[in-house]
Parts: structure tokens; sequence; C-alpha cells
């Protein structure tokens, strides 16, 4: 078993920036991969980005490429997102999920958090 809880959200205007945390906590909280996800109202969980284990191998969606970037330190269990040049479109509950390979469906995911809302005025 493995609990998350992300922290880190708020409201800020765009281009700024936003670093979110996503801490794990578990017997085994750091044998998983870790993604981001990000949900909008009346819209479908989508892929943000996502680390494997080892920090060695990172993947983005296209909306937030080259704008995020996800790290891990699992000295501290805990994955980070940091989002730069934010957009209006990126508002949503971020969430972050575990599960054993790195994918970008939800369905492949084990565990989540209870999500953090981010929301970027214009």
């Amino acid at each position: 078993q493995v609990q998350l809880v992300e922290s880190g959200g708020g409201l800020v205007q765009a281009g700024d920036s936003l670093r979110l945390s996503c801490a794990a906590s578990g017997r085994t909280k750091n044998n998983y991969a870790v993604g981001w996800f990000r949900q909008a109202p009346g819209k479908e969980r989508e892929f943000v980005a996502a680390v494997s284990w080892s920090g060695g191998s990172t993947f983005y969606g296209d909306p937030v490429k080259g704008r995020f970037t996800i790290s891990r330190d699992n000295a501290k269990a805990t994955v980070y997102l940091q989002m730069n040049s934010l957009k209006p479109e990126d508002t949503a509950v971020y969430y972050c999920a575990a599960g054993g390979i790195v994918r970008k469906s939800p369905s492949e995911y084990d565990y989540w958090g209870q999500g953090t809302q981010v929301t970027v005025s214009s």
C-alpha cells in the first residue's frame, strides 16, 4: 500500500510558476513509477507527466512539454512537478498516482492522491 498526498496548488496569474509536491508513505513508497494527471470541470482526466521509480525516465503530455518538469527525490519519498509559464488552460485539479511502470493511461495506476487545485487567471 502507498499513500499519496499532493500539495502546492493555488491561484496564480498567467505566466507564473508553481511547484506541486506528491509525498508518498507506506512500506514500498519508492518502488513505483509516479504520474501526474489533471482534470478540469467537464473534461476527462488528462496525462501530464510521469517519472520512473529511479527518476531516470520522464514523459510529458504534449500540452505541457517544455513548460513542466517532473522530478523525484527518493530520499524524501517525494515527486515534484515544476510548472512554468502557466496558462489559463492549465487550470484543473492535479492528481499524482503511483503504479508499477510508467504509463500515460490513468487506468494503469494503482494508488491516487486526493488532488490539489491549480487555478491560472488571465
